[in-house]
Formats: structure tokens, sequence, C-alpha cells
């Protein structure tokens, strides 16, 4: 792991040295330092650049805004800050989560004899002066986002074609889909861990502890 960044998990979960939160995180020292090198890769890589830094931290906050995990997205939205984006943009991405909100997975499947499992959502579709704001790039990149985390059933190669139209390479798209596909993970760890963090009884302890492992596994 590197000695450059402090680790993110404990960064939004305000781990303190010491603490049974970080004598619990240290008892998986492989998946803990594999989950930070993973947060490396996608966020502080300088051979990125078919995503750039901004685009990464906006994803990041509408991923962590839309999951409802509020210290994840004050963690993004500071990275977001640092890495140049002005605060026109940052209400702009808080405004796409917030329209964006819904519950799923839900969603259409393609395979035969699966139909009758298919639920209906939102389909959610920036508006054109949220797009305006975002740009049409960003905005493409924060639709594929929801499509992953609520529909991902709909991946589609007409998905794909709407951020290549949207002027995404076929590398940033790898990216884009890497970083949804680990901010999902890295959420459900969080949120695992604030659970255990404040049980309310023992029992709830042992229970919510069991669930986390399996997370980690």
């Amino acid at each position: 792991m590197s000695n450059t960044f402090t680790d993110a998990v404990d960064d939004i979960l305000g781990v303190i040295p010491g603490s049974p939160l970080d004598e619990l995180r240290r008892r998986r020292p492989i998946t803990r330092d594999n989950t930070q090198a993973s947060y490396l890769a996608l966020f502080h890589s300088g051979q990125l650049d078919d995503a750039g830094a901004t685009e990464r931290y906006a994803v990041a906050l509408f991923v962590a805004l839309v999951h409802e995990n509020h210290a994840a997205a004050a963690f993004y939205a500071s990275g977001l800050v640092q890495a140049g984006a002005d605060a026109a943009l940052t209400a702009a991405v808080r405004e796409a989560a917030h329209s964006a909100a819904t519950e799923g997975p839900y969603g259409k499947y393609r395979e035969p004899g699966l139909q009758g499992e298919n639920t209906a959502g939102l389909q959610w579709i920036a508006g054109q002066e949220l797009r305006d704001t975002l740009s049409p790039r960003l905005a493409a990149a924060l639709e594929h986002a929801h499509l992953l985390v609520f529909r991902p059933r709909e991946a589609s190669p007409a998905a794909l074609q709407a951020l290549l139209s949207a002027g995404w390479t076929t590398t940033g798209i790898v990216t884009l889909s890497q970083l949804v596909a680990f901010l999902s993970y890295q959420l459900r760890i969080i949120t695992g861990l604030e659970l255990l963090n404040v049980p309310s009884s023992a029992e709830e302890a042992e229970r919510v502890e069991v669930q986390n492992e399996r997370i980690y596994s």
C-alpha cells in the first residue's frame, strides 16, 4: 500500500488507530490492502487520461449519493474539488443524483425464460439544462453509472454506443465501468463497517459481523 495516501475506507469512516473498528479492519490485511490498491489505481493513477480526474470524482460522488452514503459522498466531493471542479459542477452532480434517486436493482432481461422477473423502474436521463452544466460527456457517464447500479441486466452494446457517441474512448469506458464496480464494492464494505461500529446488542453485532465476513470473502 502506498505510504503517501491514507486508507480511503478509514478516512470515510473516520477510523481511529487502535479502535475496535481499526482492529476489525486489520483482521483482513490482504483484503484491506487490495481495496486501497484498487482505490489508488482508479483515483491516483497518472495513466487514466481517457477518464479525467474530475470525471472520475464526479462519477464517484454521484454513485455515493445514489447509494445514500453521505460519508462517502463527502469524501468524493472533497476529491472533486481538489481535482479542479468548480461549485457549479459539484452542485450539478448533486442535482443529478437527487433526480436519479430510486431503488433497485430492476430492469428487463434479454435472456429467454427470464422475462417473468422483469421489474419496472426509473430509466434516468439527465435533463438538457443539467446536461449543459455537466457536459454531454459527463452526463453520459452518470447515465451509464445509473444503469450499472440500478439496471445492470440492461447493459448492452447500445448503452456502450451512447458513451462512444458522447466522446468516450473504449479505454475510458473500461475505466468508467471498473470505477462503478469498485465503488459498489467499497460502499458495501463501508455500510457493513458502519453497522458494526454501532451495534444495538451483542446478538446484532454478531449477526452483522457474519454479514460483513461474507462481503469481504
